[in-house]
């Protein structure tokens, strides 16, 4: 009851809707926006320049895009017009996306530390210590030398984002847990041990947490106590350790729960028991992206082979697909209206005519316009010879580096108020009309 009275005098007194905002819009992490969105691209509405990469997905609350930063700031940045509301720092790039529900915003960082702001200052309310963050790693990880080190995952370039659903904040972490913390006080509720870095976000729905480790096991927990209902085994590679591991967060939908994995399968589990109803491989190719479920229909995207995907949520069957960028997909589609959307490697944002199975718009951003040419190989195509030049890890961090100053978009949308809101790795939160 204390939550539950917590969730409603903290709405009252704030005057705010009761409704949540977070990443893929709801704590079933469908990906589906009740907004109107953008059918038709009119404008650059505006763009709100950070100290650094733009990798956190935004949330819109209230008038207001709140998103983090390389910088190691959480931004506050007015809808409307693209100024700045309030900005607060951390010790850490905030790579997560935030959370706001009753009167706060809830997000972590790469200090280690979960933080609780008031939503409309940005002023700390509390704040939650994990055991600390770290990155995914494994000796001579995705092929890198030197072979016989620890290296760290390249990709694994999120933060797990938090879900609120009855007056607890849910998130997993670097040091391997599911916290399950009080909305209201930032007290413990439970923790959950798996065996491996959990980036993942975790969707809620029915009294159950879904969420995915590094560990490669999909699991099922009960949202009040914490104790596992059931998990699911993904694929291995204990050679390169490139083809284990899911980074994609779930959606709940219909009895089933979707979600990618690094093992090149898209798994859609029968929630009751985690039982495996259908699986879809792509051919070698990461699903990073957290899949959308609207309409007996789940899209998604793969990474290598750049394509946005859409196959009947019962069966599993194609739909349709269609061939999006020329470099990676790990920006995870929105829908709203008729429109699905999502950002490129490359610095391109899409918008897909989800009735006509077709393009209906791309947004590119200046950096991709001014840089992407010096990734092109003479027949105008993407050469990975100028992208990736070592297989020395030092050097393939760098590689990755010179990558992102196309502007790249791994961000995932956030939509409503008639504009798609997303970031990118030129320091700019975008908002489009």
């Amino acid at each position: 009851m204390k939550s539950v009275t917590f969730a409603i005098v903290a709405t009252a007194a704030l005057g705010i809707a009761q409704d949540t905002a977070m990443f893929r819009g709801n704590p079933a992490h469908t990906g589906v926006y009740q907004a109107s969105g953008v059918p038709e691209l009119k404008s650059l509405k505006w763009k709100f320049q950070t100290g650094g990469k733009v990798i956190s997905s935004p949330v819109l609350s209230g008038g207001t895009v709140f998103v983090g930063s390389y910088d190691e700031n959480l931004y506050a940045v007015d809808a409307a017009g693209g100024k700045l509301k309030w900005k607060f720092k951390t010790q850490g790039p905030v790579l997560s996306s935030p959370a706001v529900a009753y009167g706060m915003v809830y997000f972590g960082s790469y200090d280690g530390q979960f933080y609780a702001l008031d939503v409309r200052t940005g002023q700390p309310k509390w704040k939650f210590a994990t055991e600390g963050e770290r990155r995914f790693e494994a000796v001579g990880g995705n092929s890198l030398w030197p072979p016989q080190q620890t290296i760290p995952d390249l990709w694994d370039c999120y933060l797990s984002s938090p879900a609120v659903a009855d007056g607890i904040v849910y998130f997993g972490s670097g040091d391997g847990k599911l916290y399950a913390l009080d909305a209201e006080t930032g007290a413990i509720k439970w923790r959950f041990v798996t065996h491996g870095v959990v980036h993942a976000s975790p969707a809620v729905a029915d009294g159950t947490v879904y969420f995915g480790s590094w560990d490669t096991f999909f699991y099922a927990v009960d949202a009040a106590t914490g104790q596992e209902k059931w998990h699911f085994k993904t694929g291995e590679d204990s050679q390169f350790h490139n083809q284990t591991g899911i980074q994609s967060s779930a959606a709940v939908a219909d009895g089933l729960v979707y979600f990618g994995c690094r093992d090149a399968h898209l798994y859609a589990l029968d929630v009751k028991n985690g039982k495996l109803v259908w699986s879809y491989p792509t051919n070698g190719s990461w699903i990073i992206t957290s899949p959308a479920v609207r309409d007996g229909t789940v899209y998604f995207e793969t990474s290598d082979t750049s394509l946005f995907r859409a196959v009947e949520a019962k069966t599993g069957k194609d739909k349709f697909s269609l061939q999006a960028a020329q470099l990676f997909l790990f920006s995870s589609p929105a829908l709203a209206g008729d429109i699905a959307y999502f950002g490129s490697f490359d610095g391109r944002f899409y918008a897909v005519d989800l009735k006509n199975a077709k393009f209906a718009w791309q947004f590119q951003t200046e950096a991709s316009k001014q840089h992407l040419a010096k990734f092109l190989g003479p027949n105008g195509k993407i050469s990975y010879d100028l992208i990736f030049t070592s297989r020395q890890w030092e050097v393939a961090a760098l590689d990755i580096e010179r990558l992102h100053s196309v502007g790249s978009i791994l961000s995932s949308p956030a939509v409503g108020d008639g504009a798609v809101y997303f970031g990118s790795t030129d320091g700019n939160l975008y908002a489009l009309e």
